[in-house]
């Protein structure tokens, strides 16, 4: 007789995912001769994916990450030194949300170059990064 065995599906359990977009930087990034002479304008979005963060009780700050810090962070990691490549400076950014906070389960960074080719609106890279032991 063979016996039936019934799984039951978990059910997800709802996530909170805080996020950035379009934040526009003038970076000093880039291989090329002329991309060291100046700045040029970069686009960020960043996602950071808090898992199965509660809803806030209080109503306050506290009890989620702020998106300004997060923007703010972006910005300062951007404006440090002159960056060759863009997937380099996504990777500074995501390993910084991943250990500024242990609510971050995952990150997602895009960072366009509007710029960067002729025929194109915008050339970049986009990575997502997840910490280790994570969903």
């Amino acid at each position: 007789m063979i016996k039936k065995i019934m799984t039951r599906r978990a059910t997800p359990k709802p996530t909170m995912r805080i996020f950035v977009e379009g934040l526009l930087i003038q970076a000093n990034i880039g291989v090329h001769p002329h991309e060291y002479e100046g700045t040029q304008p970069i686009i960020m979005d960043i996602s950071l994916d808090m898992g199965p963060m509660p809803p806030p009780s209080e109503d306050r700050l506290h009890e989620t990450l702020d998106y300004g810090i997060v923007a703010e962070k972006a910005e300062e990691i951007t404006l440090e030194a002159h960056v060759q490549l863009v997937e380099t400076l996504a990777d500074r950014i995501a390993d910084w949300a991943l250990s500024a906070n242990p609510r971050v389960q995952a990150v997602s960074v895009k960072i366009s170059k509007p710029q960067a080719l002729l025929k194109a609106d915008a050339a970049g890279v986009e990575i997502y990064r997840q910490r280790d032991g994570a969903r």
